[in-house]
């Protein structure tokens, strides 16, 4: 089986838990190099690195503020100096933030959403790209770069979720612009739009509630992180995905079909 992941700096925002995580593990089961990033620090963060270490792969942590461009900038020189140079960039930082209807949003909240969504995925896209250009130019294979996106950017998002569906709505577009912007640089950008997840997103509603919105899904459940990660390795890998850009690849067992 061909394995172009094998040594591969993937640069991953946001994965110290759910899809973020899940997608680095399975990055690293493929020999790759991960970045583990969290704004705060975890306790449990040694023993992780050691599980992905067991996978094949190799893993650091980087406690990052990405709502700050500064700590954006300096964990990007850390990494590269640490490994030389970033192959991949993974953009899965992001969240919801706090549910608040229309009349409700003020200039704070649309602020916050907006940095964490929006802006820390251009400014890590602006940061590394002299770095994925290096990579495209000196290998033989394309560099990538892969954002999550979401089902909320087609639907609006659940109640209280228009600047969260919004952000990702934005993220879907701006992800074409860069496909077509960098065509020629050999760095491909695509998004994954995962449907609704069991992860800590969710974790405000009950198992009741989990049961009512898996009726709307066709495959009649949510869907996990492990079952999102493999299409991180698929739109990471050239000999996988190497003419595949500016596409959103939906995963969502049928939840919104394109």
């Amino acid at each position: 089986m061909f394995n172009d992941l094998k040594n591969r700096n993937i640069l991953i925002t946001g994965s110290t838990s759910g899809i973020g995580l899940s997608a680095a593990k399975f990055l690293a089961s493929s020999g790759a190099h991960v970045s583990l990033t969290s704004y705060r620090h975890h306790e449990e963060i040694a023993e992780t690195i050691e599980t992905i270490n067991n996978l094949g792969g190799s893993a650091s942590f980087h406690q990052v503020d990405f709502c700050n461009d500064e700590a954006c900038e300096t964990f990007v020189e850390d990494f590269v100096r640490e490994r030389g140079g970033i192959d991949v960039l993974v953009n899965n930082v992001g969240g919801l933030v706090e549910r608040r209807q229309t009349e409700e949003i003020d200039a704070e909240l649309f602020d916050n959403v907006a940095y964490l969504n929006m802006r820390s995925a251009h400014t890590m896209v602006r940061l590394c790209l002299p770095y994925l250009k290096e990579s495209a130019k000196q290998n033989n294979w394309s560099a990538s770069v892969i954002s999550v996106g979401s089902i909320a950017a087609y639907s609006g998002g659940g109640p209280g979720a228009s600047l969260y569906a919004a952000s990702k709505a934005w993220l879907h577009t701006i992800n074409r612009s860069w496909a077509k912007n960098h065509a020629t640089d050999n760095i491909r950008f695509n998004v994954i739009a995962p449907g609704t997840v069991d992860t800590a997103f969710h974790a405000d509603k009950n198992e009741e509630a989990k049961a009512r919105m898996s009726k709307g899904i066709p495959m009649g459940r949510l869907g996990t992180s492990d079952e999102m990660a493999p299409t991180f390795a698929y739109l990471a890998s050239h000999l996988m995905s190497g003419y595949v850009t500016g596409q959103i690849l939906h995963v969502n067992g049928g939840q919104f079909m394109s």
